[in-house]
């Protein structure tokens, strides 16, 4: 392996200073999180059992941080075989008619750090490995050569089960080797060869990381106490399972960001990179679909069994709070809308603009500023998700220990003087449209001319509403009644219009300070606003 070690891992959040513990709103609640962390795999108990001592042997330092490369890497094979989660503009050309054997290098050159992982981890089975392989050539008896390919299949310990998978991608390395010698790959072979180490990673007993939205508690614990605590005391089992999904999908993918950071930093690193990156726009697709369909359900249905647990003798004195309750389920669901909106956006912005597509053959310092560009990009959008969530369950957690180094603060400042400079410039062309929204007599003399309107509830829910949490903006309640009074119509009533542009006007005037206080933050002291990147910034943002 090209490093001394494989590539260390940070702990997915700082540990932060213990703190008084939210007041429960109920019984002590089953801990989905925990659940989410052990079932999430499927792996039975005593396959479960097995891993761990497995995990207790690992070689260190870099062994855990190995494995999480590993399961990366081969959840990206898969991942890659879908043009959808290769990096760049969507090609205009057919599948069918485009050429995909530099895609396919890419993969080779994934499978060949796949095995480098797999003997790292293997320890004594390297040398069992290295045995089989020699006595597979050597026997000149077919009947001999198969009783010793099928004994490791039963894969009954992760050892096993490791040098199986080995041998398995082996053998598919040099099939790749050999097609990727073609002048030209079409998307048949190219999904064909990669379908056949999606056979074998789902067949792997004990290392099979391929379901979407999957977690380890061996890569994925969270250590800071304050969301485990907000995690554990959000009412309702659907709802909690949610918030728990929520953190622990954006923490992963902070992970990744991690790992493309270690990657990229070695020469001839392009394939590995463009696996991991297959992973990340996959696995950001699967959660930002899953909030979209599965929010507004989950919490209702959450919400409806906690309402049904009460007797109809104590509804009267529970009313105040299932309502307060209920208000707080709505900001929730808003929260969770706008990250799963904003993570859509910027992960396929960045994709689509930032990387090189990955047949581009880009050079190894490109790639590296287009990783960089990445890392900037979306890190601070995903730490902001974690920071939006826990304030829409009451809690500040930039205060207690999250995300709390220089670094991370600064782009976090960077990032939000941007959006609301951004958002700034959105809500005062709203404005300006609402103002000179036609009367009802023109409105109906062609298409509808409220379509903006639409347009602005879009932009708010994805950028506007993080916003508002994160500034704790005083007039809330107020803009967003404003903005439901013309969600649902196509006539506008005049008040409605007053309503709108006078919560707008106030808006548009809280952003201008609030962008003025931000630049004035000492870790922005000496960081001038860009405002040309800002500018091309809101110009992709409204072609989304």
């Amino acid at each position: 392996m090209s490093r001394s070690g494989p590539p260390g891992a940070p702990p997915l959040a700082a540990q932060g200073s213990s703190t008084t513990p939210c007041t429960p709103v109920s019984s002590p609640p089953a801990d989905t999180y925990a659940t989410l962390l052990r079932d999430t795999r499927g792996l039975r108990r005593e396959q479960r059992l097995a891993r761990e001592r497995w995990l207790e042997e690992l070689p260190e330092p870099g062994g855990r941080e190995a494995l999480f490369e590993l399961e990366v890497l081969l959840k990206g094979l898969v991942c890659f075989a879908n043009p959808r989660n290769h990096a760049g503009l969507p090609k205009r050309t057919a599948v069918v008619a485009q050429d995909y054997r530099e895609t396919l290098t890419l993969a080779r050159d994934g499978m060949q750090r796949v095995i480098a992982l797999c003997r790292f981890l293997s320890g004594e089975g390297e040398r069992t490995f290295v045995f089989q392989r020699y006595l597979e050539m050597l026997l000149p008896d077919d009947g001999a050569r198969s009783r010793l390919i099928r004994g490791p299949i039963l894969q009954d310990t992760p050892p096993t089960s490791l040098v199986l998978l080995r041998q398995a991608l082996t053998n598919l390395l040099e099939v790749t080797n050999g097609v990727a010698r073609a002048p030209r790959v079409p998307f048949r072979l190219f999904y064909a060869t990669l379908s056949l180490a999606h056979r074998e990673v789902s067949q792997s007993a004990f290392f099979n990381p391929l379901a979407a939205l999957e977690f380890r508690p061996e890569f994925d614990r969270i250590t800071n106490p304050r969301i485990l605590e907000l995690m554990r005391h959000v009412q309702g089992d659907k709802a909690r399972r949610l918030v728990a999904l929520t953190f622990l999908s954006l923490f992963r993918m902070l992970h990744y960001l991690k790992l493309l950071d270690e990657v990229v930093g070695e020469p001839h690193s392009a394939g590995v990179v463009h696996v991991i990156l297959s992973v990340l726009r996959s696995d950001a697709r699967a959660l930002t679909h899953h909030l979209r369909k599965q929010t507004g359900p989950q919490l209702a249905l959450s919400y409806e069994r906690e309402l049904f647990k009460i007797p109809a003798s104590e509804m009267s004195s529970k009313y105040d709070g299932m309502r307060a309750e209920a208000h707080r389920l709505l900001g929730i669901k808003a929260v969770l809308g706008g990250i799963a909106a904003n993570v859509r956006l910027e992960v396929r912005r960045s994709f689509e603009h930032d990387l090189p597509p990955a047949d581009a053959q880009a050079t190894h310092e490109a790639l590296r500023a287009a990783i960089e560009t990445l890392r900037t990009n979306l890190r601070p959008a995903l730490q902001n998700g974690v920071l939006a969530l826990g304030k829409a369950l009451g809690e500040r957690l930039d205060e207690h220990g999250v995300f709390d180094d220089a670094a991370a603060r600064r782009e976090r400042s960077v990032r939000l003087r941007r959006d609301v400079w951004m958002f700034a410039q959105i809500v005062r062309a709203f404005g300006a449209k609402v103002r000179g929204t036609p009367s009802r007599e023109e409105r109906w003399n062609g298409p509808s001319s409220l379509l903006f309107v639409r347009e602005f509830l879009n932009y708010f829910s994805a950028m506007g509403y993080p916003l508002l949490r994160a500034a704790d903006y005083p007039r809330y309640d107020a803009f967003v009644a404003a903005l439901g009074a013309i969600e649902e119509t196509d006539l506008l009533h005049p008040a409605h219009l007053e309503g709108v542009l006078a919560e707008v006007g106030q808006f548009h005037g809280f952003l201008s300070q609030l962008f003025e206080q931000i630049g004035q933050r000492d870790e922005l002291k000496g960081v001038p606003f860009d405002r040309r990147l800002a500018v091309d910034a809101l110009k992709l943002y409204l072609n989304d």
